[in-house]
């Protein structure tokens, strides 16, 4: 296989890197190695293929993909988000303590309340806007600090290198939720972080069709210990999803330009309307670290929150009137997505941690899509007239 070099840039890396075409067809797109088992020629001996939850040449063509785009040297891929995080978490142990950013993916959150507790694995949770709240929060047992940046979904920022540099003087490793910005428009590793992670089900995959997750790393030791759990766990991706994760992420980069450029101008736009309270997005001067989101985002990606006036009544009857923004869970596809925190993805968060989060009934959460931004305009304005 041809090795792509790392100083390419990342729309080439996108369409080439880990893969090259069949040697026995010629084959441009790696094939679906859609197979449980490998022959051996006897006992041990094989051409590096035993049995499919190890190896399988479809997964590893995603795998060395993401880990070229994320600039890890490494890559492991999973069956969803949660089985990525799940495998992560599983890297450390009973007695060891988890210090999380407080803003986080309702599933996130699950885990670490509902999950890992009873395998004793503590998490405390903080606002990692300001770095004295982490330094404060750590214990002699922290061995993790997990960030989401931008946060779901109040999309507030986290300095990874600053995170990082402080953990770094602990002997305490950094995990990256890298989600809402795609390997394309950030890259945790060289901010110093020691794991990126994603569920590939969003802007990787990119059509709403396949669910997967990723993590990478450069660290050697991590990397074991990553492998042996996902194959001892066994929450890897089918040869299908692989191929359609390779499809997708051909595409990334023009994909990510336009999510970008409607995220801003919708928000931009919504900043302005009568009926909305109050608009975040990364991309405009009002976000309180916007000079962070420069800094360490190549752009400001699709995902913007607002907050309707009128509270819980309104955002419903909003919900409902839409026609171009589907209401529905998850993010990062072509189509617009649209939903209401409160009661979707952050539903299994307490009533009273939402409201001390900002989670208000009126906030609305856009997955903001390619389509034409002047047709999505129109369908937000008919819907809050209504």
């Amino acid at each position: 296989m041809k090795e792509h070099k790392a100083n390419l840039h990342k729309d080439t890396l996108a369409i080439h890197a880990g893969q090259s075409p069949d040697p026995t067809t010629g084959a441009i797109m790696t094939p679906i190695y859609q197979t449980s088992t490998y022959v051996q020629d006897g006992p041990g001996i094989h051409k590096g293929f035993e049995y499919s939850r190890t190896h399988n040449p479809t997964r590893f063509a995603l795998e060395r993909n993401l880990a070229a785009l994320e600039g890890a040297k490494y890559g492991l891929c999973f069956s969803s988000g949660c089985a990525a995080m799940s495998t992560a978490i599983h890297s450390f142990k009973s007695g060891d303590h988890i210090l999380c950013c407080d803003d986080v993916y309702g599933g996130t959150y699950r885990l670490f309340t509902k999950v890992f507790p009873q395998m004793g694995v503590e998490t405390t949770f903080a606002d990692f806007s300001s770095i004295q709240n982490i330094e404060k929060l750590t214990k002699s047992n922290t061995k993790l600090i997990w960030i989401e940046t931008p946060t779901n979904p109040l999309l507030k920022l986290i300095d990874i290198e600053k995170v990082s540099a402080f953990a770094k003087t602990k002997g305490i490793k950094v995990l990256v939720d890298n989600t809402f910005m795609s390997p394309y428009l950030q890259n945790p590793l060289s901010l110093g972080a020691d794991l990126v992670l994603h569920s590939t089900t969003k802007y990787i995959g990119g059509h709403s069709d396949v669910v997967g997750g990723f993590i990478g790393t450069s660290d050697e030791e991590l990397h074991k210990i990553l492998q042996f759990n996902q194959n001892a766990i066994g929450a890897i991706p089918s040869p299908l999803d692989c191929f359609l994760g390779l499809r997708s992420t051909k595409t990334l980069h023009v994909r990510m330009q336009r999510h970008s450029e409607n995220g801003k101008a919708l928000a931009t736009w919504l900043e302005s309307h009568p009926q909305i309270e109050k608009v975040t997005y990364p991309g405009l001067k009002s976000h309180p670290q916007y000079d962070l989101a420069k800094r360490q985002m190549k752009d400001s990606g699709g995902m913007i929150t607002f907050v309707i006036k009128g509270g819980m009544d309104k955002a419903k009857k909003f919900l409902s009137r839409l026609n171009i923004f589907a209401c529905a869970e998850s993010l990062g596809g072509v189509e617009s997505l649209i939903e209401h925190p409160g009661l979707m993805t952050h539903a299994g968060i307490p009533a009273d941690i939402r409201a001390k989060l900002g989670i208000v009934d009126g906030l609305i959460r856009v997955s903001v899509g390619i389509e034409n931004i002047d047709d999505l305009k129109a369908d937000i304005d008919q819907a809050l007239k209504g």
